[in-house]
């Protein structure tokens, strides 16, 4: 099923648009915060990203730059009350696909997801990506077989979600707060040393015996997966 990411702050607005996509056959998920928007985006999982330009914290225009700085090329439509001709020429040329002013009608806004889901799909022959790679590092996501230098790397699964994690963010920075949220699910820090345990686990495996180390630790602010250090 398409997922649809909807970065919204008003209660009332996002609670109707999820309701509509879920019962058009969408599964949704729900951003109130710029910041939470861009980080869930970059999973880079969804067939179509609705985005407000008012967001508190980062707002829309700068996630959407994040966005497509980090290559993300999923489809959004802005969906704004600021209409003016200059604010929608400003969304449309700094990366947006589709611009919907308030008030709006459902129909119209799924109409027009609809219509971003199914050039999406035809964009990439309608296949899902089942395999991340960087570097001489490749991960096949349905045989859950991951490889280096085409050498078999065996992962425990929690390694294996923590490692996908990495590949789907390569060469970024990803904090803890950002591995313990996407590979822990914990929406708090536990206190606890579990990231830096798993950490040093994956390093063993994926970096051992390999000419140059791809796990990096970014002292005081996090980790990332790259080619240089």
């Amino acid at each position: 099923m398409t997922k649809i990411l909807v970065v919204e702050d008003d209660a009332a607005t996002a609670d109707f648009i999820a309701k509509g996509l879920e019962e058009a056959g969408f599964v949704v998920d729900r951003a109130a915060t710029g910041r939470d928007g861009l980080f869930l985006a970059t999973d880079g999982s969804y067939g179509c990203i609705v985005l407000d330009r008012m967001l508190p914290g980062i707002d829309g225009m700068a996630v959407l730059a994040g966005m497509r700085g980090a290559g993300i090329v999923t489809p959004v439509i802005i969906l704004s009350a600021l209409g003016a001709p200059e604010d929608r020429v400003r969304g449309l040329t700094e990366g947006a696909d589709d611009y919907l002013t308030k008030p709006f009608t459902f129909a119209e806004l799924h109409a027009r997801i609809a219509l971003l889901v199914r050039r999406g799909a035809a964009a990439t022959g309608g296949v899902p990506q089942t395999v991340l790679r960087h570097d001489d590092l490749e991960m096949d996501l349905l045989s859950r077989r991951v490889r280096r230098s085409g050498r078999p790397v065996e992962l425990q699964p929690r390694e294996f979600r923590l490692l996908e994690f990495l590949l789907r963010h390569a060469e970024q920075v990803v904090t803890r707060t950002m591995l313990l949220e996407g590979v822990w699910d914990y929406h708090f820090d536990p206190g606890t040393n579990v990231i830096d345990v798993h950490l040093s686990r994956l390093r063993r495996k994926v970096d051992d015996g390999f000419g140059y180390p791809l796990l990096h630790t970014v002292r005081g602010v996090g980790y990332r997966l790259g080619s240089t250090a």
